[in-house]
């Protein structure tokens, strides 16, 4: 359906408001303006958004002429033609408010979530992220079968008693999270049974989205999250990051790196035999039985990154078993359990 490749344009009062919808997620942005002619129309929005993109600080006015648009910034003009705008679908009802989160804090902790989220179409509902609403609190989940990330935090509900569960597509929810980092509240619409069943609402800063959720049976990840651990490890989170990435420039494509945390280090190591090999060592703490394991590269890159504090903390509990990844702000602290990230180890061989 062409249409729906475009960007409708409402210009009424002393606002434009923009707005697009695929039949699974709809977007709507309000923007100030002065408005000389209300009047409504419809162009592509991909060309809309690279010239928007391109045009210097200056003001933008914008006409129709007909079946074409004319757009003037300084002594730049374009004219885009006019799809149809009778043909657009009419986007749906935002559900009502059912609660409210800081934007940084929600921007945040999605994408703390969303690197875990599966990528393989053909496995929908590992593409998605659990939310779970209980109360005053919101656990965020998602899982690609390789690693898992958890992450807690609190939000100001409508009503205390509020239960819901949900599965959102990730890389919408990101998007989405990512475009309202800027404003002081959020407000998050569930949908209602009978209103707008199977859709999920974020707003704020004059942004709007809505989109379908995922159906599916999300994997019981709490069975995952080991309660104990038999050695534990807490290095500088710099430090280890820059030693993988050295080291892993001589992994090939899938290939792990192996860390062996023993004593007052970790030893990485990559590559063997006749290819090219890389060590090298990092200071480190470690409580419990010295232990080698492997990971990938770079699921163990995203996971450093991602939990955003000086001290990262594994805890093991065995090399064939997945590890848990906290972070710490200072050593010695208690670790930061609002956010989790599991990450499978990869079996080892010779």
């Amino acid at each position: 359906m062409p249409v729906l490749s475009g960007l409708v344009l409402t210009a009424d009062g002393d606002s434009l408001t923009m707005s697009s919808f695929d039949y699974e997620v709809s977007a709507r942005v309000e923007v100030a303006c002065d408005v000389d002619t209300p009047g409504i129309t419809l162009v592509s929005g991909r060309l809309l958004a690279d010239i928007a993109r391109s045009l210097p600080a200056q003001p933008v006015t914008l006409s129709s002429e007909g079946t074409r648009v004319i757009i003037t910034c300084g002594r730049s003009s374009f004219t885009l033609p006019t799809l149809p705008v009778e043909d657009y679908p009419q986007l749906p009802a935002m559900p009502t408010s059912s609660g409210e989160v800081s934007g940084a804090l929600f921007a945040v902790a999605v994408a703390q979530v969303a690197i875990a989220a599966g990528r393989d179409d053909t496995l929908p509902t590992l593409t998605g992220i659990r939310i779970e609403f209980e109360g005053t609190g919101v656990v965020l989940a998602a899982t690609d079968r390789y690693r898992l990330a958890v992450r807690e935090f609190d939000w100001a509900p409508v009503s205390s008693t509020i239960s819901s569960q949900l599965l959102v597509p990730a890389r919408t929810l990101a998007e989405t999270a990512k475009a309202l980092a800027g404003a002081d509240i959020v407000s998050v619409a569930l949908a209602t049974p009978g209103t707008a069943e199977g859709l999920i609402g974020f707003e704020g800063n004059g942004r709007r989205t809505t989109t379908r959720l995922l159906d599916g049976e999300f994997p019981k990840y709490r069975t995952l999250l080991p309660n104990e651990a038999a050695t534990v490890a807490t290095v500088e989170t710099s430090a280890l990051i820059d030693a993988v990435k050295r080291v892993s420039l001589v992994a090939e494509r899938n290939t792990p790196v192996r860390l062996n945390f023993d004593g007052s280090e970790v030893v990485l190591r990559a590559g063997a035999g006749d290819d090219a090999q890389a060590n090298e060592a990092v200071e480190c703490s470690v409580q419990g039985d010295a232990l080698e394991i492997a990971f990938n590269p770079n699921y163990l890159l995203d996971g450093l990154a991602a939990i955003d504090s000086p001290i990262a903390r594994f805890s093991f509990t065995q090399p064939t078993r997945p590890a848990v990844l906290t972070g710490l702000a200072n050593a010695g602290d208690k670790p930061n359990e609002a956010y989790r990230y599991l990450l499978m180890p990869v079996r080892l061989t010779g």
